[in-house]
């Protein structure tokens, strides 16, 4: 028997349900007007008429059979469900298949306001770097010799004693860290060294390997309090010098902790000495701490410091 025929079909008579609800006496009936239509002596030109009055015949003799009948209709009924199940998992596909193009679709869409928002973070920074570039340009014209070389500030006599025009070199420190990691902004200077006494302007120097800032706070003792004090990021520490060498010693406060010579009158390779013994102090007294970061000034000194950041 060929599993994929509807007995019911070939009768003319409904499928399904509906089929297996019928009497007897309706397969009867359905059969015996299929049987005339269908005999092969009313279809003398039809090739396939003993065919299908056979295949009419094997139909009936099924339906007829009360057992065959019922393993019939299980057969149908199994077959719709599974239809039915297949259906259902085509629609669910489907609609994951909508789904995931809806995400991704949504995922290589630019969103509005995330690109609205970037465009104003980089206008500010932009706006922050060119602000930063005007205070350093006003701020090399204002102090002559303060374009943190360190031959120039050590050699010319009035920027070193503080005679030239602008700002009082006392109270200026210059400021130099590595650009690894966090940077620092002129921002973050200010309110590092804020917590030393008001600071009266911060520049940061044109963008190179090294970062490095002039920093010009309101008093000398402001910028005194800074030298030996421990300040700014674990990861990228400041060193700080005072623009003016003399400050060195008054921090210090003992002739031993620096060269006995006064600072303020060095000059050249002078200056240079009194800067390696200020490394060389600070480094004997970092030897015996725990915690240990090392980094290098713009003079290529090593220091090693706790905590994070070294100011000189």
């Amino acid at each position: 028997m060929d599993a994929t025929v509807d007995h019911y079909t070939v009768l003319g008579l409904p499928s399904g349900e509906e089929g297996a609800n019928l009497t007897e006496k309706d397969i009867n009936k359905a059969y015996k007007l299929k049987a005339l239509e269908l005999h092969p002596d009313k279809r003398p030109d039809d090739p396939n008429a003993a065919s299908n009055f056979q295949q009419l015949r094997t139909s009936y003799d099924i339906l007829k059979d009360e057992k065959a009948r019922k393993l019939f209709d299980d057969l149908l009924r199994v077959k719709r469900d599974n239809e039915l199940r297949q259906s259902q998992r085509d629609g669910k596909r489907r609609k994951m298949v909508s789904d995931l193009e809806r995400r991704e679709r949504d995922a290589f869409s630019p969103d509005p306001a995330a690109k609205g928002r970037e465009d104003e973070d980089r206008i500010a920074r932009q706006l922050k770097d060119e602000i930063a570039r005007i205070r350093a340009m006003h701020a090399k014209k204002a102090v002559p010799g303060s374009g943190f070389d360190s031959k120039k500030e050590s050699g010319a006599s009035g920027g070193v004693d503080g005679g030239g025009g602008g700002i009082d070199q006392e109270k200026a420190l210059k400021v130099s860290w590595e650009r690894i990691g966090e940077d620092y902004s002129a921002e973050n200077l200010r309110e590092l060294f804020s917590k030393f006494g008001e600071v009266e302007d911060v520049v940061i120097k044109g963008r190179k390997k090294k970062g490095s800032a002039l920093v010009v706070m309101a008093t000398k003792q402001g910028a005194v309090a800074t030298i030996g004090s421990v300040i700014g990021h674990l990861a990228n520490p400041l060193l700080v010098l005072p623009l003016k060498p003399a400050m060195a010693a008054d921090s210090w406060g003992s002739p031993k902790s620096v060269e006995p010579e006064v600072p303020s009158k060095l000059v050249g390779s002078g200056y240079q000495a009194f800067e390696d013994s200020v490394l060389m102090k600070l480094q004997k007294e970092s030897a015996t701490c725990g915690d240990m970061i090392q980094f290098k000034n713009d003079e290529n000194h090593t220091l090693e410091v706790e905590g994070g950041v070294v100011l000189l």
